[in-house]
């Protein structure tokens, strides 16, 4: 039987998920109200079942969540709906849950990518611009700026990637406090 706390968890989390995965889809945007609501939510549930560890771990999280989203957002290859969103699902996951989930989620949005790439025949253009993004770190050399392609087949709704990221490392490793 599954602990209370990845029950509780999962009841949060599975709801929340489909509805911003169906308006990062659908609209390419997250609603603040659903971040809220995920950030509040995994706040409560961390101080329910763990106290005050529960929310240093729920802070915790949500701290190293946006850390981790902040650079590509910085970078200008991830929107700040998808930085907000992490933040708030580490706040419900706890800290410890944060690198799986991250690793999870990387490798989701990574085969999304690549079948983006794939779908609207992008494969060497993409593979171009994000060498020019490595290139850009290297000292001397300027950082590029991209634009949000108009046509959305040529982008990927990263909030589907952390929901999908987010839902396979709890089913994998659960939730630990």
């Amino acid at each position: 039987m599954l602990p209370p706390l990845t029950i509780t968890t999962v009841a949060l989390l599975v709801p929340l998920t489909i509805a911003i995965a169906y308006y990062d889809v659908r609209y390419r945007r997250i609603p603040n109200k659903l971040v809220l609501i995920t950030l509040i939510g995994g706040i409560a549930i961390n101080v329910f079942f763990g106290g005050l560890n529960g929310a240093l771990s729920s802070v915790g999280g949500c701290a190293l969540g946006l850390g981790l989203m902040l650079i590509p957002h910085v970078l200008g290859t991830m929107g700040a709906g998808d930085v907000k969103l992490f933040a708030a699902i580490g706040a419900v996951l706890g800290l410890p849950m944060v690198i799986p989930a991250f690793v999870a989620v990387v490798l989701t949005g990574g085969a999304l990518a690549l079948y983006t790439m794939i779908r609207g025949g992008t494969v060497i253009s993409t593979l171009h611009g994000v060498l020019q993004i490595f290139v850009g770190l290297l000292p001397g050399w300027e950082m590029p700026r991209f634009t949000v392609p108009a046509d959305r087949r040529h982008t990927i709704p990263y909030g589907v990637a952390i929901t999908i990221g987010t839902l396979v490392s709890l089913a994998f490793f659960g939730v630990r406090s």
